[in-house]
């Protein structure tokens, strides 16, 4: 899957579950993906094959693709989280 990213983000190790819930216009991440373009103070690097978020250069979020987000610090970016994943 080839991804083009305003982030100039190394999607290529990526897992492939996060790729479609972030990148797929009705992914449940999408709405993270879209914030993160949007929002100057946000940063992400791919790690370990999950999405690593930062604002202002500290972790706020970690996504992966079949485990639950990690919150490391509340951020009005979790707010965009889904109540429920599947």
């Amino acid at each position: 899957m080839e991804i083009k990213n305003a982030l100039n983000l190394d999607v290529s190790n990526m897992c492939s579950h996060l790729q479609k819930k972030l990148f797929e216009q009705n992914g449940v991440y999408h709405p993270i993906w879209l914030a993160i373009q949007d929002d100057s103070e946000l940063t992400a690097v791919v790690r370990s094959r999950q999405l690593h978020i930062y604002r202002n250069g500290k972790k706020v979020l970690v996504l992966a693709g079949k485990a639950a987000p990690k919150v490391l610090r509340e951020d009005r970016l979790c707010s965009l989280l889904p109540k429920v994943i599947m």
